[in-house]
């Protein structure tokens, strides 16, 4: 009889799907809030790294190391994607003028 695991299959897709969920986080925050905000990348992912060091299920822990690496990974990509946005790769967005 063959035992069949999907626990690294399931970590496997679960880890695309984080990564995915990340990239459009980071052009989003990029346009609307500049890079300034990079520290919140950072705290989310040391509380992702607290939490996957205290879950006893290695499932979950294996999720919360992905996202809490995603997030520190997403700091980098920041100031990155600023750097895309200043060689006209995206769009940068225009400041309103208040004075009409």
């Amino acid at each position: 009889m063959v035992n069949i695991n999907f626990d690294g299959l399931l970590i496997g897709v679960s880890t695309f799907l984080i990564i995915g969920f990340f990239h459009p986080i980071v052009i989003k925050t990029e346009y609307y809030l500049g890079v300034g905000v990079w520290w919140l990348f950072l705290l989310f992912g040391l509380l992702g790294v607290a939490a996957s060091l205290l879950i006893a299920d290695t499932f979950l822990s294996s999720l919360l190391g992905v996202f809490a690496f995603s997030s520190l990974w997403s700091i980098k990509e920041l100031f990155e994607q600023r750097e895309r946005v200043r060689k006209g790769w995206f769009p940068k967005r225009e400041k309103k003028n208040s004075s009409k």
